[in-house]
């Protein structure tokens, strides 16, 4: 049998409902080889005459097909092209990728067909509110509620208790200030959720990258005091000078003329 990698990789896809990593399908082939060299040493050892010698032969050349080892990227290029071939020809399945690895999941487009098979409730769809949240954390990550709330302008009660709910965020600690507020952070299922295999993956965000964000927190929790020269009035010390003057001048007018 001719090796064909995609094909043993949806062979495998489709033998379990678990996440399949890259670890996994690497221990598949590492066995592989490891039983064919014992079965050609049984051979070799067990019999004589020309079938054994036409079995281990043809052992041998299935097992020259096989690559020894397969690398992370040699993996993951194959499974993009099953994933390719998949969207284009518009399966009703399609390979999900996640931190522990890949999996076989159902088109969007005919996920309601089997919710409604297993009579699961609608799935109840993010507020706006949960997903600016989740934004937040996402990017800010370690991040307290004070911090989210400076950000948003609006209590984060709810979206926090929502998000936490779904297992989208999880607490990752305490921050090192007064109080000793929680952190929260995401979890493996939200980059299942978003279809990323690492939080590094998440787009680059001008608006939330921490440098900006920890200036917006000090603007929120320090406001600035609005000045005349902002208004375009003269300054505190330019409007006390000129205030002067003028009362000088108003003072030598009236003496000059009660001379």
């Amino acid at each position: 049998m001719e090796f064909n990698l995609k094909k043993i990789l949806k062979a495998l896809l489709f033998s379990t409902s678990e996440w399949l990593s890259i670890k996994d399908i690497q221990a598949v082939i590492s066995r592989y080889h490891e039983e064919n060299r014992e079965d050609a040493r049984a051979e070799e050892e067990g019999g004589e005459g020309e079938e054994p010698q036409e079995r281990q032969e043809l052992i041998s050349e299935i097992m020259s097909q096989v690559p020894t080892l397969l690398t992370a990227t040699q993996i993951r290029e194959a499974m993009d092209e099953i994933s390719g071939e998949l969207e284009s020809s518009g399966e009703v399945y399609k390979i999900l990728q996640g931190p522990n690895g890949f999996k076989l999941a159902v088109s969007p487009d005919y996920a309601e067909w089997v919710r409604l098979l297993r009579n699961d409730p609608r799935p109840q769809k993010l507020t706006q509110a949960a997903l600016e949240t989740l934004a937040i954390i996402a990017y800010r990550q370690p991040v307290t509620r004070a911090e989210i709330e400076a950000i948003r302008g609006v209590n984060a009660d709810s979206a926090i208790a929502r998000l936490s709910d779904r297992d989208l965020i999880q607490i990752t600690g305490r921050a090192d200030l007064p109080g000793r507020p929680l952190q929260y952070g995401t979890t493996a299922a939200f980059l299942e959720f978003i279809g990323a295999t690492s939080i590094e993956e998440l787009p680059a965000s001008d608006v939330l990258s921490p440098n900006q964000i920890s200036e917006w927190i000090r603007r929120a929790s320090n406001p600035h005091e609005i000045k005349n020269e902002d208004v375009g009035l003269p300054s505190a010390d330019q409007g006390s000078g000129q205030a002067q003057l003028h009362m000088q001048e108003n003072s030598g007018g009236e003496g000059e003329g009660g001379e």
